[in-house]
């Protein structure tokens, strides 16, 4: 452990991604699985996450698997990274983390995203539209309301069992969320890990504007995004690819896939367009051996003054994405790693 990580947390994020030739229910196993991975392993906490109608991800409903992983471990913390408050009703979103954190006290986390749905016809089935997400702070408020028992937007309601709960909720941000965490008073979770300069002025005009509240005293930042950690840097490179394929593939067909082998993508013929947008999703990765991804990650932690790490990584490989785990957790000199 260097003395850049001395101080710092390491946790993990999980989307459910679904892999070619395996059912999508697979994945929601795979997701517990690699929690449990992750508790021995000694991250901080383990999130899951919310998407719906994508074809790619399983975790449409992130507060029933956070429940799953949270009956399956015992000492990790649990959460969502994040719920997207813009497709919920505050109340409900309360009554969900009440009940979770009724359930497994003092280890639950209440990630929450101002994203809605990835579609026009996704936002409609939810019955939401985009401009639900221009009242994220508004929605924040009247949540934190319910835990506090101070919402005004309803006064005679009241979210059991979570009032008088003090559940940390943390901000998932890019651009103007930074400054909503800022205001409420909350941690602040941004990535990825590319945007070096857009990453760090936010990173600063959140600390800049924080507010204290009662559920922080001072700014807190998670930086997020993909690490990957292998014997040589091609391995740990060739572990982004099945990512970075569906990533392109989304922004030139509209639809994000499951994740394919490494060497399928490798082998394929691509459009210029396809193939920019490919490329772009690997540029500025963070991979590399043990040593390079140590130097790597003092670079970030040194620039931005994080607190704490969110690995986002996903890939085919399912044995390989957990050896990059098991590595980096070495890297960080976690207690569990070996």
């Amino acid at each position: 452990m260097t003395t850049a990580f001395a101080e710092t947390r390491f946790s993990v994020l999980d989307r459910s991604r679904t892999r070619q030739g395996h059912p999508q229910g697979e994945a929601l196993r795979d997701t517990v699985a690699f929690a449990k991975e992750a508790e021995k392993l000694g991250y901080h906490r383990f999130w899951v996450s919310e998407h719906h109608s994508v074809p790619g991800v399983a975790g449409s409903a992130p507060t029933v698997l956070a429940a799953a992983v949270a009956g399956a471990t015992s000492r990790i913390r649990v959460g969502t990274g994040g719920v997207m408050l813009p497709n919920h009703q505050p109340l409900v979103v309360a009554e969900q983390f009440g009940v979770l954190e009724s359930l497994f006290p003092g280890r639950i986390d209440m990630g929450l995203g101002r994203s809605v749905g990835f579609t026009g016809g996704v936002r409609k089935a939810l019955g939401h539209d985009k401009d639900d997400a221009d009242d994220f702070a508004g929605q924040l408020e009247t949540l934190l309301g319910y835990l506090t028992g101070t919402q005004t937007a309803h006064p005679q309601v009241h979210a059991h069992p979570a009032e008088g709960l003090r559940i940390p909720a943390y901000v998932l941000a890019t651009g103007e969320g930074a400054d909503i965490a800022a205001a409420a008073g909350l941690p602040l979770v941004i990535g990825d890990l590319r945007g070096r300069s857009k990453l760090l002025a936010a990173i600063e005009r959140y600390r800049d504007g924080f507010k204290p509240s009662l559920w922080a005293d001072e700014p807190y930042v998670v930086v997020a995004g993909n690490v990957a950690v292998a014997d040589t840097s091609e391995q740990a490179r060739r572990l982004l690819i099945p990512e970075a394929w569906s990533m392109a593939y989304s922004r030139t067909h509209g639809v994000f896939p499951p994740l394919e082998p490494a060497g399928r993508t490798e082998a394929r013929e691509m459009t210029e367009k396809e193939r920019g947008f490919y490329e772009s999703g690997l540029k500025g990765q963070l991979y590399g051996t043990e040593d390079e991804v140590a130097a790597a990650l003092e670079d970030v932690i040194a620039a931005s003054g994080a607190d704490e790490v969110l690995v986002t990584t996903s890939t085919y490989d399912r044995e390989g994405m957990l050896d990059s785990y098991r590595r980096l957790a070495r890297v960080a000199g976690l207690g569990g790693a070996a």
